[in-house]
């Protein structure tokens, strides 16, 4: 028997339910549906997020939403100058009868059904707190109370306050690396949804707006072998394969694959960054998103769509036109693809 026939009606009927799964966040979260959309492809992808966004746009009313609509357990740490790698694991307490203790933190106790973990403003912390989330996002572990805890489906989201740089430490470029995407979650354009967040009661009760979620509308506990099915049956062409490979020389070397930049250097813009396990991201949530759209192969709109928010963050320039934010690595991105011929 061809076991494509026996997967397909498989992955059209788990479609489904991501559809459902996205509708039912969509009732907390309104003009978010690229974000909503992208955090799916991350989900299905395996992969971690850097969410960027002002105070108060509603990210861990997002993320709160999308742990509700899988099922899973939902936790939040706040990132602080003074935590400690130890504060993640573990709390300290005087118990009742005067005598400290020490037990797991809740997100140990948890461990086995923990599918959203938010660490708001990341880069208030200490680098040697990010140690330790490198090691659970990449290994989705941790070491405590002499034993080992697992985090099979565990998926991190981080923020970074990006308005006080006062005892603030950015995210090294290894850690940044660590992420899947950047995602950025910006107040919605558009005048009714302003309006509706701003004077419809429904909006002012979080809780409330949580509580019409359908708990579990895709299961936490099936996202990885989904994930790993979607990645087997999604396909890449040789041209596709080509296609990827020829956008990858052109952030590498723009130069040489003939892209310009008016007012910018590029022979000396590039400093690091779009490493093979970048590219390799790249193309993991690029199946995602295929699948979603209904097809069983790559297409160059699957790359396009999502290259800014996978790669853009793990490509590392010239101190010199950092100060310009994140213009350059667009405006690069964008020349890069005029650069490089369609399949």
């Amino acid at each position: 028997m061809n076991k494509s026939v026996d997967i397909e009606p498989a992955l059209g009927d788990w479609r489904e339910r991501v559809r459902r799964f996205e509708h039912e966040v969509a009732k907390a979260v309104i003009g978010q549906d690229r974000a909503i959309r992208l955090i799916t492809i991350s989900i299905f992808s395996r992969g971690h997020v850097l969410l960027e966004g002002d105070v108060g746009v509603g990210k861990t009313t997002l993320l709160r939403s999308v742990s509700k609509a899988l099922g899973g357990e939902f936790a939040r740490v706040e990132g602080t100058v003074d935590m400690m790698p130890t504060d993640i694991v573990y709390h300290t307490y005087l118990a009742e009868d005067g005598r400290p203790r020490v037990d797991p933190a809740p997100i140990l106790l948890r461990a086995d059904r923990l599918s959203v973990f938010f660490f708001n403003e990341i880069n208030r912390a200490r680098p040697q707190v990010h140690s330790l989330l490198l090691r659970l996002m990449a290994e989705r572990s941790v070491q405590a109370f002499n034993r080992d805890y697992a985090f099979p489906h565990l998926q991190v989201f981080a923020d970074r306050n990006l308005v006080e740089r006062e005892e603030t430490f950015e995210l090294p470029a290894a850690a940044r690396d660590r992420f899947l995407m950047e995602i950025s979650i910006a107040t919605p354009k558009d005048d009714d949804t302003r309006r509706s967040l701003v004077f419809d009661p429904r909006f002012h009760d979080t809780e409330a707006l949580i509580a019409r979620i359908e708990p579990g509308a895709f299961d936490y506990r099936d996202v990885i072998r989904v994930a790993s099915t979607i990645q087997e049956h999604v396909k890449a062409s040789d041209a596709l394969q080509r296609y990827v490979l020829a956008l990858w020389r052109g952030l590498l070397d723009p130069a040489s694959a003939g892209v310009s930049l008016p007012d910018i250097d590029v022979e000396h813009l590039i400093k690091g960054g779009a490493s093979p396990r970048g590219l390799a991201f790249l193309v993991r949530a690029a199946r995602v998103h295929a699948w979603l759209e209904g097809r069983d192969h790559l297409v160059p709109e699957d790359i396009r769509d999502i290259f800014l928010e996978v790669m853009a963050h793990r490509i590392f320039i010239d101190p010199i036109y950092g100060v310009r934010g994140d213009d350059p690595v667009r405006r690069l991105c964008r020349a890069v693809f005029d650069a490089t011929p369609v399949p």
